[in-house]
């Protein structure tokens, strides 16, 4: 195992272990983060953005992660979370294949990529199913994604 390989495995362990101060350890300050339900994330808001989804957790998030492979630049992990969704308390499974960009021994980017309209159908039940896969749908998703973690921060 390389060392961005152990660097990936130091997320994604400290990420099932609910430890967020962790994983902001393993970003560069300068990260950038991009998945379909937040976008783009900058520096701060990226580590927000994991404390807030583990503290809505409670400890009942269940991470797994796989495939882990880098090279002194780029990298990639596939990984899973199982959780109840914070809005309607209906289970998620997420499956999500996950890229890395690295800089001075720390992830500088991070792209998450799964499937919305699979994570909407499971989210939101009928209304994910039948409007899930929209862009009006996904952004509405977004829109208020970045509200809660703007909210968060307020509150932190």
């Amino acid at each position: 195992m390389n060392a961005n390989e152990a660097l990936i495995t130091k997320f994604y362990t400290a990420f099932a272990n609910s430890d967020a101060a962790t994983m902001c350890e393993c970003y560069h300050p300068k990260i950038h983060f991009v998945d379909p339900a937040f976008g783009l994330l900058k520096e701060n808001q990226v580590c927000k953005m994991w404390e807030m989804l583990l503290s809505r957790g409670k400890g009942n998030i269940k991470i797994q992660f796989s495939n882990v492979r880098a090279d002194n630049e780029t990298g990639s992990a596939n990984w899973t979370a199982e959780y109840n969704f914070s809005k309607t308390n209906r289970q998620v499974v997420n499956k999500v294949a996950a890229e890395f960009v690295f800089k001075d021994g720390l992830i500088i980017k991070h792209t998450d990529n799964f499937d919305m309209w699979k994570w909407s159908k499971q989210a939101f039940g009928t209304t994910g199913y039948l409007l899930g896969w929209t862009g009006f749908f996904q952004k509405k998703v977004q829109k208020q994604a970045l509200l809660s973690l703007r909210k968060f921060q307020q509150n932190k």
